[in-house]
């Protein structure tokens, strides 16, 4: 475009998120399920930060890996659904375009670390199930440590790079992001500068991003399962299979859902059910991984108990008075 006509557009200021939907008789539902999914999973979360900083029993690698995923759930829903509750709290669903590629930017951020995270915590479990002798010298705490500081920062670097390109961006109009979150998608279809290379780029860069630690955890999984299937006793292949079967769960909650969203192409007649597998991997995949390691681990559920055993004496104990 000549320079001339981009004098002539009027670059935008902010976006208009369309959000879920436009049924006045929904946004209340809507918030109150919001809110409740919001609540549960923050206090999910910490619960499990909690459980795992408290008790020893915890103190091993898994849960070291576990604290951080909590850690990020508890990001990953902040970043997107605070805003969606003021909108359908106040109607007022604009968004700077400041703001917008910040939300962006931590998105990408939480979303990419979850990925390595995932990938670190498929490598402890194949460790612990292919490698046992080798398992507590190989996964020490200086290891875990790396490998979480470096899901973080690769995160941070994916997500610098591809929201600086976007940044830069002109948008001139319309402002509405069919969305109810700045996203890489309906971001780009508003743009009016030529986006021919950077969605070269985002193809490029979700090799790093996804592709890779998704290759790595599947073929995690695929000696695991190996493995578990060369025991003999159906006692061992059980107690086997159930110390990485939370983890599983959450992976293939994780992955499938991502893969859905971004295998869907967006035309008008799929955007609803784009957004409503968005809505699942953004919003109900933090909600459901708190569920899981508590519902499904025996660990987490005997530290739940022993934490309770010692708090609600403590409540129901009568109080005596100084006198």
């Amino acid at each position: 475009m000549e320079r001339g006509e981009w004098d002539n557009q009027t670059l935008l200021m902010e976006f208009f998120l369309l959000g879920l939907g436009d049924a006045h008789e929904l946004q209340t539902p809507l918030f109150l399920l919001c809110l409740t999914i919001y609540i549960v999973t923050v206090v999910g979360n910490i619960l499990i930060i909690v459980l795992v900083v408290t008790d020893p029993h915890l103190h091993t690698p898994m849960y070291f890996f576990l604290v951080n995923l909590s850690s990020l759930e508890t990001c990953y829903s902040s970043t997107i659904l605070p805003r969606l509750l003021v909108s359908f709290l106040t109607g007022d669903r604009t968004i700077s375009v400041q703001w917008c590629m910040t939300q962006f930017f931590l998105f990408g951020t939480f979303a990419t670390s979850e990925c390595y995270l995932l990938a670190a915590m498929s490598y402890d479990r194949y460790l612990a199930v292919c490698q046992p002798l080798l398992y507590a010298g190989l996964m020490n705490w200086k290891v875990c440590l790396q490998l979480v500081t470096g899901s973080w920062i690769i995160g941070l670097l994916i997500s610098t790079g591809i929201t600086s390109c976007i940044s830069r961006q002109r948008f001139c109009g319309p402002n509405a992001i069919d969305h109810f979150f700045c996203e890489e998608a309906p971001l780009l279809e508003l743009s009016c500068s030529d986006t021919g290379m950077i969605r070269i780029l985002i193809i490029i860069l979700s090799f790093p991003d996804v592709v890779f630690p998704f290759l790595f955890t599947l073929a995690s999984y695929v000696c695991i399962i190996a493995a578990i299937l060369k025991i003999p006793s159906t006692t061992g292949r059980h107690k086997a299979f159930s110390t990485c079967s939370s983890h599983l769960t959450v992976v293939v909650v994780f992955y499938g859902t991502l893969i859905i969203v971004y295998m869907l192409p967006r035309t008008v007649p799929l955007r609803q059910l784009n957004k409503m597998f968005s809505f699942f991997y953004t919003v109900l995949t933090p909600l459901i991984n708190p569920l899981i390691y508590s519902l499904r681990n025996r660990e987490v559920k005997g530290a739940l108990g022993r934490v309770l055993r010692r708090v609600l004496p403590a409540l129901t104990a009568p109080t005596r008075c100084g006198f």
